[in-house]
C-alpha cells in the first residue's frame, strides 16, 4: 500500500486529505507570509490514532506538521517547501474530558477552540484567564506549543502557568502521558515544560489539564489619557498599589493606533473631546464584588490631580467595556487597511518600555523616514507590539522588502536591553534567523541538544525555531 492508503487506514478516508484543493487551507499561514507542501493532511480523532501516525511517518521518514487552528503568525504551523511532510491536524480532538471545580482543573484535548474552554470552566463557575483575538478559532493545543500570552498575563501568567499537566505523542510514536492535576510534584524533571512553547518541535500534544480559577464578579474598566508611556508605567504601579494587585489587564495605546480605528473600523469613537498623544486600558477584576470601582476612581482621581493623567473614561455598562475594548483590539484589523505592516512582539521589563518605544521609534524613523510607528499592546508584563505601518503613498511590496533591516534594527536594541524577540507569538520559521543572530550560544546548544535528544531524526516540525 501507498502512504496515503496506509495513512487513510489509520484514521479513515474522510480523514486523510490529500486533493490539492482539500489540503490548500492548511499549507498557508494566516498572513500569507509562508507556503508550503505536503503528501497529506490527517485529522486523528483519538490521541492512539495520532501516535500511530506519527509513528508510521517516522518510519518512512516524513517530516511531521502538527496544527491547531493555523492562527499563528510566525509560520509556525506551515509544512516545508519539500513536501515529503505530513500536516497533523488536531481539528477532531475535541473532547473536554474532565472539569473539576474542586481542583480547579480541566483536562481538554488539544482541538479544543479556546473560547470552548472559556466556556466550559464558564460554566462550572470558574475561569480559564487565557485571553487573545484569535479565541474564536485557535486550539489550545497551538496556545500551549506557542506558549501564548494575551491579555491577562499580568495577572494570572503565560499558557506555560496555567498548565497542570500534557499528553504527549513523542516524534517515535510513543504517548507519554503526563495529565497529572498535582500543584506540587517534585519527582525529577518538568517534562511538560519542555513541550510547551516548543512549537511542535519536539512532540504533538494532544491534551493538557489546564488551571481554573474563580470566576471574577466584579471588573472595573477605564481608559486613560497620559501624556506618554512613562506616565503609564507610573499609573500602573499605582493601580496595582491600590487595588491589591486586581489588575487584570493594562493595555498601552498610541493616538496613532486609535486614529486608525476611528479611520477604519465602523462604529468606533474617540471617548474623548479631544486627541491625547497615549492611553492606557486598565482593569481590574476580583472574584469578590465590591469595591473595585472606587479604587480604580480613587487612583484617577489622584492621577488627574497629579498631571499624571490629562483625563479618564470609565466605563459604565458592560457595551462601554466592550467599546474600550475594541479600541484596544482593533489596532491590528485597522493598521491592514493603512497598507503594509511590519511587525515586532518583543518584551523588555515593564519598567523600561518607555525607553524601548523613545529609542526604537527614534532608529527606525532615522532608517526610514515617514515610516508610521504603531507602538501598542501589554504594558503590564513588557510585551510591546512594535509595528511599523508603511510611511502614506509608499509602495507596499518594497517597504515589506525592508522586514529584515527593520527586524535587525528593533530586535538589537531588545536584546541590548535584555529583552526578548519574541514575546508570546513564538519563532516557528519567520524568526528563526534572528533567533541565531541573537540567542547567547551557550541557550542555543542547549536548545539542540534537546531536539537532537527527543527528536533524532528530525522528524517534528522540521525549519522552526531552530531552522
Amino acid at each position: 500500500m501507498s502512504v496515503i492508503e496506509r495513512l487513510s487506514a489509520l484514521v479513515g478516508p474522510d480523514h486523510c486529505l490529500h486533493a490539492a484543493g482539500d489540503i490548500a487551507p492548511y499549507l498557508v499561514e494566516e498572513r500569507g507570509l509562508f507556503r508550503g507542501r505536503a503528501l497529506a493532511v490527517v485529522r486523528p480523532g483519538r490521541t492512539e490514532e495520532a501516535a500511530r501516525v506519527v509513528g508510521l511517518c517516522a518510519a518512512e521518514g516524513l517530516a511531521v506538521v502538527p496544527q491547531g487552528g493555523n492562527t499563528g503568525l510566525c509560520g509556525g504551523g506551515v509544512p516545508p517547501e519539500h513536501g515529503r511532510a505530513v500536516v497533523v491536524s488536531t481539528e477532531r480532538l475535541t473532547r473536554i474530558r474532565r472539569v473539576d471545580p474542586v481542583d480547579f482543573s480541566l483536562t481538554a484535548e488539544a482541538g479544543c477552540v479556546l473560547a470552548d474552554v472559556q466556556q466550559a470552566a464558564a460554566e462550572a463557575g470558574c475561569l480559564f484567564p487565557l485571553s487573545l483575538g484569535a479565541e474564536g478559532s485557535c486550539r489550545i493545543g497551538g496556545n500551549l506549543s506557542t506558549n501564548a500570552g494575551g491579555t491577562a498575563v499580568l495577572r494570572y501568567g503565560n499558557a506555560r502557568d496555567l498548565v497542570l499537566g500534557l499528553e504527549v505523542v513523542l516524534p517515535d510514536g510513543r504517548i507519554w502521558s503526563g495529565l497529572r492535576t498535582l500543584r506540587k510534584d517534585n519527582t525529577g524533571y518538568d517534562l511538560k515544560q519542555l513541550f510547551i512553547g516548543a512549537e511542535g518541535t519536539l512532540g504533538l500534544i494532544t491534551a493538557a489539564v489546564l488551571k481554573l480559577f474563580p470566576q471574577p464578579r466584579e471588573a472595573a474598566t477605564a481608559l486613560v489619557a497620559l501624556p506618554g508611556p512613562q506616565q503609564a508605567t507610573d499609573l500602573l504601579f499605582r493601580a496595582r498599589q491600590a487595588s491589591g494587585d486586581a489588575v487584570t489587564a493594562c493595555e498601552l495605546i498610541p493616538r496613532i493606533g486609535l486614529d486608525l480605528d476611528l479611520a477604519h473600523l465602523p462604529g468606533c469613537r474617540d471617548p474623548f473631546a479631544r486627541p491625547h498623544p497615549w492611553y492606557l486600558l486598565l482593569e481590574l477584576s476580583s472574584s469578590r464584588p465590591g469595591g473595585l470601582r472606587a479604587a480604580l476612581e480613587a487612583v484617577l482621581a489622584d492621577a488627574l490631580e497629579s498631571g499624571l493623567a490629562a483625563d479618564a473614561v470609565l466605563a459604565e455598562s458592560e457595551g462601554q467595556r466592550a467599546a474600550l475594548w475594541r479600541l484596544r483590539e482593533g489596532i491590528p484589523e485597522a493598521q491592514k487597511k493603512e497598507g503594509g505592516s511590519i511587525k515586532h512582539d518583543v518584551a523588555v521589563p515593564t519598567s523600561r518600555v518607555p525607553e524601548l518605544i523613545r529609542r526604537a521609534t527614534a532608529a527606525v524613523e532615522a532608517e526610514l523616514p515617514g515610516v508610521r510607528v504603531v507602538a501598542f499592546g501589554h504594558l503590564g508584563d513588557g510585551n510591546i507590539h512594535f509595528n511599523l505601518t508603511q510611511p502614506v503613498g509608499a509602495d507596499r511590496r518594497a517597504f515589506l522588502d525592508r522586514w529584515g533591516e527593520m527586524n535587525r534594527i528593533v530586535h538589537d536594541i531588545v536584546v541590548a536591553m535584555d529583552g526578548s524577540i519574541a514575546a508570546e507569538h513564538g519563532i516557528g520559521r519567520l524568526k528563526a534567523g534572528e533567533l541565531a543572530r541573537t540567542a547567547d550560544p551557550v541557550e542555543l546548544d542547549l536548545m539542540r541538544r534537546l531536539k537532537a535528544a527527543l527528536d533524532p531524526a528530525g522528524v517534528m516540525n522540521p525549519g522552526k525555531i531552530l531552522g
